[in-house]
């Protein structure tokens, strides 16, 4: 017995063989064939979306923080900058926290991260959209702020790298605040 026929013998009543052709067997085995793919698929898609972890920007309140935060940008504003953008976030110990940034070619920012108090290690990278890290400062207790200014020499999105060490394991937020500054003409 031939595939052909077994295959029908096995998905049709026997008193319907003869009235298959073979049209219609392949427009019969094309449908299950479309079907267990797009069955395949969403279950593929459904794997790889629950997969995955994603990162979600959650803001926080921190007294000591926003106290920082209003200082620095009250010096810098007498300095002739500008709050382009701010943003408190949560973290997690030694997981980054990326922020992209729209920036202007010459045009002069000045960027602050303000960690939690309690942590030990502060670090902020800054890569081109091209991936090429353009700036990276890095604060040991001595200091739980980082500021650093940069004039990017094209117009382009920037990434922004934030990362808090903590040794409390059993603190699992951390509190960040950010500030994008730019210089007024």
């Amino acid at each position: 017995m031939s595939f052909k026929k077994y295959l029908i013998n096995l998905l049709l009543p026997p008193n319907l063989e003869k009235l298959t052709t073979q049209f219609t067997f392949h427009v019969f085995t094309g449908k299950i064939a479309r079907l267990c793919l797009s069955i395949i698929m969403v279950c593929l898609f459904a794997y790889t979306g629950f997969s995955q972890k994603r990162i979600v920007q959650k803001p926080c309140y921190d007294e000591v923080l926003k106290q920082q935060a209003d200082s620095l940008k009250n010096y810098l504003t007498q300095h002739g900058f500008i709050v382009v953008r701010e943003a408190t976030m949560t973290m997690e110990s030694q997981y980054e926290m990326p922020i992209i940034v729209p920036l202007t070619d010459g045009t002069w920012y000045q960027f602050a991260f303000i960690g939690d108090h309690e942590s030990k290690l502060y670090e902020v990278r800054m890569y081109d959209w091209v991936e090429r890290q353009v700036a990276y400062v890095k604060n040991g207790i001595e200091s739980n702020v980082i500021m650093f200014p940069y004039i990017p020499k094209s117009t382009e999105y920037h990434v922004i790298k934030t990362v808090q060490v903590t040794n409390n394991k059993k603190r699992k937020e951390l509190c960040g605040y950010i500030i994008m500054f730019k210089k007024v003409q």
